[in-house]
C-alpha cells in the first residue's frame, strides 16, 4: 500500500482536493438549514412566538432529514438528485406560515445553491429540480410577512430568478416556466413602483438580464419542422429533451409587445382619460431593443417569432410613433434601426411605412420642435448606416409601388437645414449634418469609379416591359439596369398622371407611348396597376373610368380590384380600403360594376363562411353605402336606427338573414367612423387598421428587401433627384455660417456635390459653380473695383469661395458645360483688379514653332497628374490648410501685406493647370470654355471702366484662347467650327464694337494658323478653318491690317518663308498672300514682303495649282503700289511669264477641273477660276490659269510706269507663242483675243484718247501711244501664231471684223496737237502683214457663198484706201 502511495501522489491529492469540496459543501448546507431552523424557532417583537409544533411539521421534518444527510452523502453531491436538498427550502418558501426573515433566508440558500453550481444539466434528475425552482420561487408565500423585510424578499426572489437562468441547467427549463419568470420579474417590477427606487431598479435591471439570457440562447437553437408554420394554433413540443425554445420566446415576445399598449387613468378637469403609459413603454422598448439585438439575423429563421416583429411590433410602433414623446420616440426610431440592421430582409413594407407615417409625419408636422430633432435624428440615424440610402432607393425609389423614401428623405433634410436667418437653430444644424453625411456616402463611394464609362443620366425605355411584374432583384444577372429601367418607368408614370388629371385620354396614350403599356395588345393590368398605384391621380376620373360599361374598361375595373387583397378582413374594412382608392361615380350603373366586382373579389377571399352567396356580399355592400349616407349627411333628416338596418338586410344571404351580431357590428362601425373619400390621395391618411390589414397582406407577395453593393450609375440617379434642394440648401449655409468649423463643413458638402457632378450631372456642377461664383463677390455688378478688391480682400467666405471655383475648375473641369463663362468671368475680375501675376499664363511666343506644335505645354505651372487620375484626395485639405493660416493675426505675424495674401489665395487656385489641362476636356466641355472666352472677349457681360481696361480684357481673352486651341490643337476640326459660329455670333452683338476685339483676334488666330500649319497634315478642313475666320475677323474692321500691320506681316511672312508647302488650301493662299499684300504696303515692311513674293515666284516648287491664281493677285497688288520699284516689278513680270512653262507642264500630267478635288471652302477661293471657265466653256484647268495670267499681264498693261507697262505687253506676247501646247482649240483662242488682247487694246486706246484731251500731257501722251502700238504689234503676232487654228471657227468672220474694227480705230485716233503719226504708219503696215498671210495660207479668197472677201475688202477701203490696189489687184 506504501508503495502505491508512493506511485501515485497526484492522484491523492485529487481525491483530497474532491474531498475537500464536498465537505465544504455540505458544510455550507448544514450551516443554511441551520439558519432556516433557528429564524423560524426565534420569537418575533411584532408577533407573539409561536410554539414550534404549531410550524408544519413537514418543513421541520425535511430540513432535520436534509441535515441528517448531509454530512453522511452516499456519494458525490454532483451525482445526487438535486431535489433532495432544494426541496425543504423551496417548502419553507412557499410556506404560508414563515415569517418573511425565514423566507428570505430560504431564498439566500437557494440563491447560495445556484450560484456554488452543486448540480449542472448532466446532474440525475437536474431538469424537475430546476423547474420546481421556478415553481416555488413563483409560489412564495408573504403571508406573514413583516413590512421591513418585504422589500428584501423581493429583491431576493429577482436574484434567485436571475440566478436560475444563469445556471447552466437553465437549458432544461421548460417554455412555460420561462414564460413563469418572465411574469414574476415583472410583476416585481409593477409593484416596485409604490417602493423604494433600489427595489425598481433592482427589479428592471433583473428583467433586462432575463431578457438577455433568454434571446441570446436563440442562435443555438436548431430550426424544427413544427417551427416553420406560422399558425398560432400549432402546439409545438418545446424542445422537451434540451428544454426551452422559440415558443417562450414568441410568448415573452408577444408579452413585451402587448406592455407597449399599457395605459394610465389620467383625471383632467375632473373628467377621466385613458392615455398610454410612458414609462412601461420606454421600459417595453428597451427589452425589445435587447431581444433583438442579441437574437439578430437568427430571428428570420424562425416564422412565429419574425411575423410578431413584422405584424404586431410594428403595427404597435407605427401606432405610437406618432403621438408619443421625444424619448418614446427615440426608443421607437431605436428599435427600428435594430430590426433594420438584422432584419431588413422581411420588413420591405413595413420600414416604408415607418418612414411614410412615423418619421416623415413628425419631421414635418410635429406638434413640437423637440420630436421633430427626435424624428429627424431618427432619419440621420439611418442615414449614417453605409447602405442604408442606397438600398431605400434601389427598394423604394425605384419600386413603381413604394413611395420614394430616399427623395423624401432628401428634401426633408433640405427644408429642415435651410437657414432663414442667423443663427441657425438646432434643428436646421441637425438636418444639415445628416443632409452632408448621405452626400458624403455617395461621394465616397461614388468617387471609385471611372468617369468615362458612366453612361448618360437618364436611362430611355426602350422596349416594353410590364412595370407591374416585380422580379426580386437577385435574379437579375444586372440588377443595376433593372432598378434604372424601373426608376425611369416610375419616373414616365408620375408624368403619365399629370397628363391624366389634366385630361385623362392624354395620359392614358402617354402611357402607350412610354412604352409602359403594350401598343399592340392593350392589357387592362397596366391600366388597372397605373389606376391602382399611382400617387396623386384624380380620384373622380379614375371612378368614372372603372364605371363604364365598355368592354375594355370591365376588364381594367376586374384588374383593378385583384389588386386587392381583404383576406382577414370584415366587410367594412375592406370597403373603406376599396373606396380610399377612388371616387364612386354618381351614375347608379357605374356604381352597380364597381360594386359587383368589389363583392366578387370580397367574396372569394373571405375566411369565413358568413355569406352564403356574392350576391349576399353585393347586397350588403349596398345597404352599407345607404346607410354611410344616411348617417353622415347633414341633409338628412331621420336617420337610419340599428334595428331599421337589420330589418333591411333580412334574407339577404341565400334566403336566410346573417347573424344579427354581424350586422349590428357593422352598424356601430359605419355610424361611429365615415367612410371617407378624399378627392385626391395627395392628402395626409391615418395607419388604420384596414390600411395596415392591407399591407399585411401586400408583404406575403412582395419581394424581399434587396441588400446590395453600391453602384455608381445608382449613386448618381439617386443624387439627381436631390440634387438641386441639395446645393440650394448648402449655398444658404454658407451664406448664413458663421463659425470657421461650420463653414468648412460646408466646403466640403459641396465638394462632395461635385465628386458626384462630375460623373454625369454637368447642370449639377455648372450650378455648383454658380453657387461659389456668387459668393465671390467677384461677379456684382454693381460694386466698383475698390469695393470688389476691399471685399475680396477683407471677407474669409469670398476667399474661400473664389478658391472653391478654380479648384472645381482643377478637379471636375472635364464635366463643367455652362459652368465655363462663372469661371471665365472671375477669371477677367481678378485680372482687372491686378490680382492675377503676370505668370500665370506663358505663352510659347518666341521659341520654335515645330517643337512646340509637337509639345502641346504651355503652362509654366502645369500639373503632370490632371486629367490623368480623377481622385480628389488633397482637395479639401487645401481648405483645412487654408482656414488655418489666411486669419488676420497669422497675416500680421508673418508680416505678409493684403496683397501678397490675395496673391497667395490666387496660387493656390492654380489658374494655369486649367487651360493647361485642357486637352483632357470632352467635346462638349471644350466648346462651353471657348464660347465663354469669346464671348467674354467681345464684351458680353463685362463692364470696363476705361479703354486701356477693355483692351487687356480683350487680350487677356485671347491669349487664354491661344493656349486651349494650342492644347487641343490635335481636335482642331471639331471644336473649330463651333467657334466660328460663335465669332459669327458677337458680329451680330447690339452695339458690337470689333475694337479691340478683331485686333487681338486676327493676331491670336494667325499665331493659331502658324501653328497648324507648322506640321504637315493630310487634313486640309483646320486650315480652311482658320482662314476663313481670319478673313471673317479682319474684315469687320480693315483698319486693323494698317494699325497692326508689323505684327501680322512677321506672322505671315514666317508662315511663307518657313511653311510654304504646308499651306495647302486655296482658301489659305489667298488669305497669306492677300494679307502679304495689305500689311507689305507699309514702308517698314515692304521691301521683305517683295521678297517674299519673289521667293515664292522664283521656286516652282512652291507653286501649284492651288495658290497659282492666289501668287498672280498678289503679284498684282506688288505691282499696283507707286512705292514699288520698277526693277522688283519687272523681276516678277519676268516671274510671272515665265510660269508658262509650268502650266504646259501641269496640263501634260492632267490635272483637271479644280472643283473635284476643293472642299466647299476653297471652293469659295476659286471663282475667278471658275468665272473663266465658264467664259471660256472648258474645264481646262492650265487653260483657265492661263487666261488668269493673260489677264494679269493685261491689267498691268495699264501701269503708270511706261517701263512696267510695255514688259507687259511684250511678256503677253511672250506667254502666247508657247499657248498652243495647252490644247486650245479655235473656240477657246477667240476667247482668249476676246477677254485678253482685244481688252487691252481697247483699254490703251482708250487711254491715248483720254490723254490727247488734256492739256500739258505731251510725254505721257506719246507714252501711252507707244504701248498702244506695241500692243498692236503683239495683237498681230498673236493673231498671226494663231491663224491656222482659228480660221475654221464658225465665228472666225465675227472675229476678223473686230481686228478690222481695232485697227480702224487705231488709223483713225485723234491724238490732238502733240500726236504724231506713228499709229498712221503703224496700222496700214499691221494690216498688210495678216492679210498677206491670209492669202498665203488660202483662208483669204474669193469664194463661192464666202463673204469674208468682199468684207475685208469694203473695211480696207475705210481703213486705208491706199492698201487696196496692193492688196486687192483684182478690183
Amino acid at each position: 500500500m506504501e508503495e502505491a502511495k508512493d506511485q501515485n501522489p497526484e492522484d491523492d491529492q485529487i481525491i483530497a482536493k474532491q474531498r475537500r469540496k464536498e465537505l465544504g459543501l455540505s458544510c455550507m448546507l448544514n450551516a443554511e438549514v441551520g439558519a432556516v431552523l433557528a429564524v423560524i424557532r426565534r420569537p418575533s417583537d411584532h408577533y407573539i412566538s409561536p410554539q414550534e409544533e404549531s410550524f408544519d411539521s413537514s418543513i421541520l421534518h425535511s430540513l432535520k432529514s436534509l441535515r441528517a444527510l448531509i454530512f453522511n452523502p452516499q456519494q458525490e453531491w454532483r451525482m445526487i438528485d438535486p431535489s433532495v436538498y432544494l426541496s425543504p427550502f423551496l417548502d419553507v418558501v412557499q410556506s404560508d406560515d414563515v415569517p418573511a426573515v425565514a423566507t428570505g433566508v430560504a431564498l439566500s440558500a437557494l440563491l447560495k445553491i445556484l450560484k456554488l453550481g452543486i448540480f449542472d444539466e448532466k446532474t440525475p434528475g437536474a431538469k424537475d429540480a430546476i423547474n420546481s425552482v421556478v415553481t416555488g420561487i413563483v409560489n412564495c408565500r408573504l403571508g406573514k410577512t413583516d413590512p421591513g423585510f418585504e422589500e428584501a424578499v423581493l429583491m431576493r426572489i429577482l436574484q434567485v430568478l436571475s440566478n436560475t437562468m444563469r445556471h447552466r441547467a437553465s437549458i432544461l427549463l421548460t417554455d412555460h416556466a420561462v414564460s413563469t419568470v418572465v411574469n414574476t420579474c415583472f410583476q416585481v417590477v409593477q409593484q416596485s413602483a409604490s417602493r423604494g427606487n433600489l427595489l425598481q431598479r433592482n427589479a428592471r435591471y433583473a428583467m433586462h438580464e432575463l431578457i438577455q439570457i433568454i434571446y441570446s440562447r436563440l442562435p443555438e437553437i436548431e430550426v424544427k419542422e413544427g417551427d416553420n408554420s406560422e399558425s398560432d394554433t400549432d402546439d409545438v413540443c418545446s424542445l422537451s429533451e434540451s428544454g426551452y425554445g422559440v415558443r417562450c420566446m414568441v410568448d415573452v415576445f408577444q408579452f413585451l409587445c402587448s406592455l407597449l399598449n399599457v395605459v394610465e387613468v389620467v383625471e383632467t378637469d375632473g373628467a377621466t382619460s385613458q392615455t398610454a403609459d410612458e414609462d412601461v413603454q420606454i421600459f417595453a422598448l428597451a427589452l425589445i431593443n435587447s431581444a433583438i439585438e442579441l437574437s439578430g439575423d437568427e430571428i428570420g429563421r424562425h416564422p412565429k417569432l419574425l411575423r410578431m416583429i413584422q405584424d404586431d411590433l410594428f403595427h404597435h410602433l407605427i401606432h405610437y410613433g406618432t403621438s408619443s414623446s421625444q424619448l418614446v420616440l427615440a426608443m421607437i426610431c431605436s428599435t427600428v434601426l435594430s430590426i433594420y440592421h438584422f432584419l431588413r430582409r422581411f420588413i420591405r413594407l413595413q420600414l416604408e411605412a415607418f418612414f411614410g407615417y412615423v418619421l416623415f409625419r413628425v419631421a414635418l408636422h410635429g406638434t413640437s420642435t423637440q420630436l421633430q430633432e427626435v424624428a429627424t435624428e431618427g432619419i440621420i440615424n439611418f442615414c449614417r448606416q453605409p447602405a442604408f440610402i442606397l438600398e431605400s432607393y434601389v427598394n423604394y425609389d425605384c419600386n413603381i409601388m413604394c413611395r420614394n423614401v430616399f427623395e423624401e428623405i432628401g428634401k426633408l433634410l433640405c427644408r429642415h437645414a435651410y437657414p432663414t436667418s442667423s443663427p441657425m437653430t438646432s434643428l436646421q444644424i441637425q438636418a444639415f449634418e445628416g443632409l452632408v453625411i448621405m452626400i458624403h456616402n455617395i461621394a465616397d463611394n461614388i468617387n471609385m469609379e471611372d468617369p468615362s464609362s458612366f453612361e448618360p443620366h437618364t436611362m430611355e425605355i426602350t422596349d416594353y416591359r410590364p412595370f407591374w411584374e416585380e422580379k426580386p432583384e437577385e435574379e437579375e444577372e444586372n440588377w443595376v439596369d433593372l432598378v434604372r429601367l424601373r426608376k425611369a418607368q416610375k419616373r414616365k408614370i408620375m408624368i403619365a398622371g399629370n397628363h391624366f388629371n389634366r385630361d385623362d385620354k392624354k395620359g392614358l396614350d402617354y402611357l402607350k407611348f412610354s412604352k409602359l403599356v403594350s401598343e399592340d395588345a392593350l392589357d387592362p393590368k397596366g391600366f388597372a396597376f397605373f389606376f391602382r398605384f399611382t400617387p396623386g391621380l384624380d380620384k373622380d376620373a379614375i371612378g368614372d373610368y372603372l364605371g363604364d360599361p365598355d368592354e375594355f374598361h370591365i376588364k381594367v375595373l376586374k384588374e383593378f380590384t385583384n389588386t386587392f387583397e381583404f383576406s382577414g378582413m370584415v366587410l367594412d374594412t375592406a370597403l373603406r380600403t376599396y373606396l380610399q382608392t377612388f371616387r364612386l361615380p354618381g351614375e347608379s350603373q357605374k356604381i352597380h360594376r364597381i360594386i359587383e366586382a368589389f363583392s366578387d373579389r370580397f367574396y372569394d377571399q373571405q375566411s369565413s363562411e358568413i355569406f352564403a352567396s356574392k350576391d349576399a356580399v353585393f347586397v350588403l355592400c349596398y345597404s352599407i353605402i345607404m346607410l354611410n349616407t344616411d348617417q353622415h349627411n347633414p341633409q338628412v333628416k331621420k336617420r337610419m336606427t340599428e334595428e331599421d338596418f337589420i330589418r333591411n338586410n333580412r334574407a339577404i344571404n341565400g334566403g336566410n338573414d346573417l347573424p344579427r351580431e354581424y350586422l349590428s357590428e357593422l352598424f356601430h362601425s359605419i355610424s361611429t367612423n365615415e367612410i371617407k373619400i378624399f378627392n385626391h390621395s395627395g392628402l395626409p391618411q391615418e395607419m388604420g387598421p384596414n390600411r395596415w390589414l392591407e399591407l399585411m397582406n401586400r408583404s406575403k407577395s412582395a419581394n424581399p428587401f434587396f441588400q446590395c453593393n453600391f453602384d455608381g450609375r445608382v449613386g448618381r440617379d439617386m443624387f439627381a433627384t436631390i440634387a438641386g434642394p441639395s446645393v440650394a440648401t448648402l449655398s444658404a449655409c454658407f451664406e448664413h455660417a458663421e463659425e470657421d468649423e461650420f463653414l468648412h463643413e460646408c466646403v466640403e458638402g459641396l465638394f462632395s456635390v461635385g465628386r458626384i457632378a462630375q460623373y454625369g450631372l454637368e447642370d449639377t456642377l455648372d450650378e455648383l459653380l454658380a453657387t461659389f461664383c456668387k459668393f465671390t463677390t467677384l461677379l456684382n455688378p454693381y460694386a466698383s473695383s475698390e469695393e470688389t478688391l476691399f471685399a475680396f480682400s477683407n471677407d474669409l467666405k469670398s476667399r474661400m469661395a473664389t478658391l472653391a471655383v478654380f479648384t472645381i475648375a482643377n478637379s471636375f473641369g472635364f464635366a463643367i458645360r455652362g459652368g465655363w463663362r462663372n469661371i471665365v468671368d472671375c477669371l477677367l475680375k481678378l485680372k482687372r483688379l491686378k490680382l492675377l501675376p503676370q505668370t500665370v499664363i506663358e505663352l510659347d511666343t518666341d521659341s520654335d514653332v515645330s517643337s512646340s506644335a509637337g509639345s502641346e505645354s504651355i503652362f509654366s505651372n502645369q500639373d503632370p497628374e490632371f486629367g490623368g487620375s480623377r481622385q480628389n484626395s488633397g482637395m479639401i485639405g487645401r481648405f483645412s490648410h487654408f482656414l488655418a493660416v489666411d486669419s488676420a493675426e497669422d497675416s500680421l505675424t508673418l508680416g505678409a501685406s493684403e496683397f501678397e495674401q490675395n496673391l497667395k489665395i490666387i496660387k493656390q487656385c492654380r489658374i494655369g493647370n486649367i487651360f493647361a489641362g485642357s486637352k483632357n476636356l470632352p467635346d462638349e466641355g471644350l466648346l462651353h470654355l471657348g464660347r465663354s472666352l469669346i464671348f467674354s472677349a467681345a464684351g458680353k457681360g463685362q463692364k470696363f471702366s476705361t479703354p486701356v481696361e477693355e483692351e487687356e480684357t480683350v487680350g487677356f481673352c485671347w491669349e487664354l484662347l491661344n493656349a486651349i486651341i494650342t492644347a487641343n490643337i490635335h481636335r482642331f476640326s471639331m471644336f473649330w467650327p463651333a467657334f466660328h459660329e460663335n465669332l459669327l455670333a458677337v458680329a451680330q452683338f447690339p452695339l458690337f464694337s470689333p475694337i479691340p476685339f478683331a485686333e487681338k483676334a486676327v493676331l491670336c488666330l494667325l499665331k493659331v494658323c502658324l501653328r497648324l500649319i507648322s506640321i504637315r497634315r493630310n487634313d486640309i478642313l483646320p486650315e480652311e478653318l482658320i482662314f476663313r475666320s481670319i478673313t471673317l475677323m479682319w474684315k469687320l474692321d480693315k483698319e486693323i491690317l494698317e494699325t497692326c500691320s508689323e505684327s501680322i506681316f512677321k506672322l505671315i511672312s514666317r508662315m511663307l518663308v518657313e511653311f510654304p508647302d504646308n499651306i495647302q488650301s486655296q482658301i489659305g493662299w489667298k488669305s497669306v498672300l492677300h494679307l502679304l499684300v495689305v500689311t507689305g504696303r507699309s514702308p517698314e515692311t515692304f521691301d521683305q514682303g517683295v521678297e517674299t513674293l519673289i521667293t515664292i515666284l522664283s521656286d516652282t516648287n512652291h507653286l501649284s495649282r492651288i495658290n497659282y491664281v492666289c501668287c498672280v493677285d498678289c503679284a498684282f497688288g506688288f505691282i499696283g503700289l507707286k512705292s514699288c520699284p520698277v526693277e522688283k516689278k519687272i523681276k516678277v513680270l519676268e516671274l510671272l511669264t515665265d510660269t508658262i512653262n509650268l502650266l504646259i507642264q501641269w496640263h501634260r500630267h492632267g490635272f483637271s477641273d479644280p472643283g473635284n478635288n476643293y472642299s466647299t471652302t476653297s471652293n469659295t477661293s476659286s471663282s475667278s477660276l471658275e468665272d473663266h471657265s465658264k467664259a471660256l466653256g472648258t474645264s481646262n484647268l492650265a487653260l483657265n490659269m492661263f487666261v488668269k495670267l493673260a489677264e494679269f499681264l493685261k491689267n498691268t498693261s495699264l501701269a503708270r510706269r511706261e517701263e512696267v507697262r510695255n514688259h507687259a505687253i511684250q511678256d503677253l506676247g511672250r506667254i502666247f507663242a508657247p499657248a498652243n501646247n495647252l490644247d486650245l482649240s479655235s473656240t477657246s483662242c477667240i476667247k482668249c483675243f476676246n477677254l485678253v488682247v482685244f481688252s487691252m487694246v481697247d483699254d490703251l486706246h482708250e487711254k491715248v484718247v483720254v490723254y490727247s484731251r488734256r492739256e500739258n500731257v505731251e510725254s505721257e501722251l506719246r507714252s501711252w501711244e507707244e504701248s498702244l502700238k506695241l500692243a498692236m504689234e503683239v495683237l498681230t503676232d498673236i493673231y498671226l501664231h494663231f491663224l491656222n487654228l482659228i480660221w475654221e471657227s464658225p465665228g472666225f468672220r465675227t472675229f476678223w471684223l473686230g481686228v478690222l474694227r481695232r485697227m480702224d480705230t487705231c488709223m483713225k485716233a485723234d491724238l490732238g496737237p502733240y500726236g504724231e503719226p506713228g499709229l498712221q504708219k503703224l496700222v496700214p503696215e499691221l494690216l498688210r502683214r495678216m492679210i498677206t498671210k491670209m492669202k498665203e495660207d488660202n483662208i483669204l479668197l474669193p469664194r463661192d457663198g464666202d463673204d469674208l472677201w468682199e468684207i475685208t475688202y469694203i473695211q480696207i477701203q475705210w481703213i486705208a484706201p491706199f492698201l487696196k490696189e496692193e492688196l486687192f489687184p483684182d478690183l
